[in-house]
């Protein structure tokens, strides 16, 4: 337990530049609260006492604007920056040192039965706004950009971003910063470039075209 307290703690301080004491972190990062009392509820939850662990996870949802059913199963190091209006479903699994920005929802897509929320491997980010709907899996070292909505399983080592998500950058070519979700690629925009150059493109060769030869002819 005390093992479990002291890496939560080391994880702040690890991934959140403004932490300044670990007085300081103890006692106001929500997230770290919401973590805490997760572990609780889900002990209650395992052990099949399900009215108290809803209750706690309830009590903490209030207190800390963090929604974590008891049910899901959490790694080791997972920070939550702010985190108001997160949300993880009842079957997510989480893997260690991931790294949650407010807003997210790692949900379902319907009423369908069993395992219906997502895996979230190893050292993965999520952006803030994201949504991680249904049961797949985010391969180990990846990064979900801010607001993309990802609906289908993203291998490892992978950037996602947009709606709905695509990999955009994989293996060796990934962000330099695992922090900086706000700079991810955005494929929309990339088209648009390439379209864009394209037309620069051809409207060159359509005014060397007109330019005039020798002789005062045009080029035809």
């Amino acid at each position: 337990m005390f093992r479990h307290i002291r890496s939560d703690i080391e994880a702040v301080f690890e991934n959140d530049p403004a932490a300044r004491s670990r007085f300081e972190v103890v006692f106001t990062y929500s997230g770290l609260h919401a973590i805490w009392a997760h572990r609780a509820a889900h002990y209650f939850f395992r052990h099949k006492w399900f009215t108290v662990a809803r209750i706690i996870s309830q009590f903490s949802r209030f207190m800390t604007g963090i929604e974590i059913h008891p049910g899901a199963t959490i790694g080791e190091r997972l920070f939550i920056d702010h985190g108001m209006g997160v949300v993880i479903g009842e079957t997510c699994e989480i893997g260690n040192d991931v790294v949650i920005y407010q807003g997210v929802t790692l949900g379902g897509t319907g009423k369908e039965k069993g395992k219906r929320h997502p895996t979230i491997g190893n050292n993965v980010v999520i952006g803030s706004g994201s949504k991680v709907l249904g049961s797949f899996k985010i391969g180990d070292n990846s990064n979900v950009g801010s607001n993309a909505v990802v609906l289908r399983e993203v291998p490892d080592n992978c950037t996602v971003v947009g709606n709905p998500g695509r990999v955009v950058k994989r293996n060796g070519e990934r962000v330099k910063d695992r922090l900086e979700h706000n700079q991810l690629p955005d494929p929309v925009i990339e088209m648009l470039r390439d379209m864009k150059n394209e037309i620069d493109r051809l409207k060159t060769e359509l005014k060397e075209l007109k330019e005039p030869v020798t002789g005062g002819e045009y080029r035809k």
